[in-house]
């Protein structure tokens, strides 16, 4: 083999490497549909015990706790955007997920959070109210009375959303309204969370003008679907080893071809 053929094969072989790495890691992008778990009509995910589930790949915590009372994440398909109260918490106003023929969706009640398997970007997704925040913030009802009453100018509902590191400190937030006065959240709303950077974890918290003596009286849920990831995007280290790999290669390759 003669040098210019030499140096054509190395720039080959270099390209081909480059071009692997790249599309292996944007095959690792991934949008969770929540469509992976079966689940019967019109029911939940509600194992009365401490568990998780898999979706997209993510694993999402379920907490179950004083032999009653759930936590975190659940899925469902419930399409129930009528009953107001606690017994109706697992149910998305819009009364199914995004897409269709994608039924399922998940909820998540309290101060949950998320772990990723490693460095993660979350480029979007898709939130909304449950039927049992929604109706307690629009018309006032939460089946026991607890709230103040129906949402009116000046009142607020946000959902904040934290990226977390590897040591799960908050790094990045994104805030979601879910009710702003009158105007309530009652269809999927694509929410763009690329600004949160490269985080671990996600982090979930609320704020809201109705708070009483122990803490807020709004039913602190969500519902959440199509969550779009990229496992691992495309590490800057990456792409500058690379570089300069080429870098080297390519005038080692000609000098010898010009020898």
């Amino acid at each position: 083999m003669n040098n210019k053929n030499v140096l054509q094969t190395t720039l080959s072989i270099t390209a081909l490497t480059f071009t692997a790495l790249i599309s292996s890691v944007q095959a690792q992008a991934a949008v969770i549909t929540f469509d992976d778990n079966a689940l019967a009509a019109d029911t939940f995910f509600a194992p009365a015990a401490q568990t998780s589930f898999t979706s997209g790949g993510v694993s999402f915590d379920h907490d179950w706790s004083w032999g009653c009372c759930w936590g975190n994440f659940t899925y469902s398909n419930k399409q129930d955007t009528s009953t107001p109260g606690f017994g109706n918490d697992r149910s998305a106003i819009t009364g199914t997920g995004v897409g269709s023929g994608q039924d399922n969706y998940a909820v998540s009640y309290g101060n949950a959070s998320l772990n990723f398997a490693g460095a993660t970007q979350v480029e979007s997704a898709y939130i909304t109210n449950t039927t049992y925040a929604y109706l307690a913030v629009k018309d006032g009802n939460d089946g026991a009375g607890y709230v103040k009453g129906a949402f009116t100018e000046g009142d607020f509902f946000t959902l904040t959303i934290n990226g977390l590191d590897q040591n799960d400190n908050v790094i990045s937030a994104f805030d979601f309204s879910l009710a702003d006065g009158s105007n309530v959240v009652d269809s999927w709303v694509q929410a763009d969370l690329s600004s949160l950077g490269t985080v671990y974890g996600l982090a979930f918290s609320y704020s809201s003008s109705d708070v009483g003596e122990y803490g807020i009286n709004t039913p602190t849920y969500f519902a959440i679907d199509n969550i779009a990831i990229q496992a691992v995007p495309v590490p800057a280290s990456a792409l500058l080893f690379f570089s300069a790999l080429l870098s080297v290669v390519t005038g080692s390759a000609i000098r010898k071809a010009r020898c």
